[in-house]
């Protein structure tokens, strides 16, 4: 699972991909911290920075998780990864560890801007150390659900874009979907809704429940890929 996990996160600088959505993000997420936080009288806070990194995450991660799977169904070389002798847990398990290596790699360079606020501000690390816990339980969600789209077909685009959608709808249909709909629907799909989670942890409360939520999410879909390659494997 380990030897999985170092050559899928050793794979995405090693093509380049990697590199690119580094770069891309840390360029995005650094002209919002500059227009935005570094200013005087602003609060010493990365809310903003929270707040653009879990919408641009939405876009980089499955665009690392579209590969993860979809590439060994292109090439073929799923059959000898199935054929090993290690189980469809491991295989799934190393991918994803892989991922989260490459989204802990990604919000590294970020703890710069805790640094920048240090040297004009005092700011207050509690919300922005559970802010940083928010970002990455988010991206575990995105990344559990990008290996599972990634599992279903061998179109690294189609897998792509079926990640995106997926979250799309989600958004829609715990945000307008529920207003819409209203009771007693509305009481099942505000809960579901990734946002308020995301401003609490923000705003520096660590609630359990939104750690669990997240958790759950992420355990249920890489269960679904686990179920997804044994019937590949059976097939």
């Amino acid at each position: 699972m380990l030897a999985i996990a170092r050559r899928e996160f050793a794979g995405a600088y090693r093509t380049g991909v990697g590199w690119v959505v580094l770069a891309l993000f840390l360029l995005l997420c650094g002209l919002v911290v500059g227009t935005n936080t570094l200013r005087p009288g602003e609060p010493a806070t990365l809310r903003g920075f929270f707040d653009t990194a879990q919408w641009l995450m939405l876009f980089v991660l499955p665009a690392v998780s579209m590969r993860l799977l979809s590439d060994e169904l292109r090439t073929g070389s799923i059959e000898s990864l199935t054929t090993a002798p290690v189980s469809d847990w491991h295989i799934v398990f190393g991918k994803y560890i892989g991922a989260l290596a490459f989204l802990l790699s990604l919000l590294a360079p970020t703890l710069l801007y805790a640094g920048a606020l240090e040297l004009f501000s005092a700011p207050d690390y509690g919300p922005i150390l559970a802010g940083y816990l928010g970002l990455i339980l988010i991206g575990m969600v995105y990344l559990a659900v990008g290996l599972l789209m990634s599992s279903l077909t061998a179109n690294q685009i189609v897998s792509f874009l079926a990640t995106m959608f997926f979250f799309m709808l989600w958004y829609l249909a715990t945000s307008t979907g529920a207003a819409w709909l209203g009771p007693p629907l509305d009481a099942w799909l505000y809960p579901a809704n990734f946002a308020p989670r995301l401003a609490d942890f923000a705003k520096g409360v660590i609630d359990t429940a939104h750690a669990v939520f997240f958790l759950a999410l992420t355990a249920w879909f890489l269960g679904l890929t686990v179920v997804v390659m044994e019937f590949r494997r059976w097939r």
